[in-house]
């Protein structure tokens, strides 16, 4: 079984139809047994009725976190495998397909996606997109929709709580380590990239964009683990 865990924070009016998503796309596969958890993350909107209404699990994170909300959601966990998804994303029904053939691979340990941005200004979907090469040639993947084994997100520790932004790149360097000990890869797959909104792109204008990227360039360590960043980072949502 893959447990679907989607961090949520104020996601009433966009969690119905990705939750929508999601289930129409693991319908096609019907071979592959899932459960919907939803963590809400302490949000001040009705995402926790949502969520419960749709027929989902729904655990609850007081920390405004988005690390401490995958976590939470993954204790919850009853699957072998756990697929982590943000509420505004979800994959295509081939995209799930094809993780169907890494969950009967015991050589995996683990998967991410390229992506695919379905709306918000075209200077968002560009930078994103254009990234899907490198994210090809080096193993890495954004944190909106991750795959890994149950165990292995156990065993080494999920997601770091010092992190408040990139947290998916810290967890999954961690979970790469576990797979070489363990004789397992990491893979991004490609042919179906997950598609995710580009909403929080208007949340500034692109030179305010701009200042953030260079203070996390030039303050890297020091700005991930600050959480007056990542406010900013994540308006509106969180």
């Amino acid at each position: 079984m893959v447990s679907v865990v989607i961090p949520a924070f104020n996601e009433e009016a966009r969690l119905p139809e990705s939750l929508r998503r999601i289930r129409d796309a693991f319908s096609a596969s019907p071979s592959l047994t899932y459960e919907l958890i939803v963590c809400d993350n302490n949000s001040a909107d009705a995402t926790a009725s949502v969520a419960a209404s749709a027929g989902c699990r729904v655990v609850f994170e007081p920390i405004n976190q988005i690390s401490r909300a995958r976590n939470r959601g993954a204790e919850a966990a009853k699957g072998e495998w756990i697929l982590l998804i943000d509420a505004d994303s979800w994959p295509p029904p081939e995209l799930v397909g094809d993780l169907i053939l890494l969950i009967a691979n015991s050589g995996c340990i683990g998967a991410g996606s390229t992506i695919r941005v379905i709306d918000g200004p075209r200077w968002f979907k560009y930078v994103w997109e254009s990234k899907n090469w490198s994210m090809r040639t080096f193993k890495w993947c954004p944190g909106a929709f991750i795959l890994c084994r149950h165990d292995a997100f156990t065993e080494v520790g999920g997601f770091s709580e010092e992190h408040y932004i990139f947290e998916e790149s810290d967890f999954t360097n961690r979970l790469k380590a576990l797979g070489r000990r363990r004789g397992q890869k990491f893979f991004i797959l490609h042919e179906h990239p997950f598609r995710t909104s580009g909403r929080r792109a208007n949340a500034l204008p692109v030179s305010g964009w701009l200042v953030l990227a260079l203070k996390l360039i030039f303050a890297h360590k020091h700005t991930v683990r600050d959480g007056e960043f990542a406010k900013k980072w994540y308006k509106p949502q969180r």
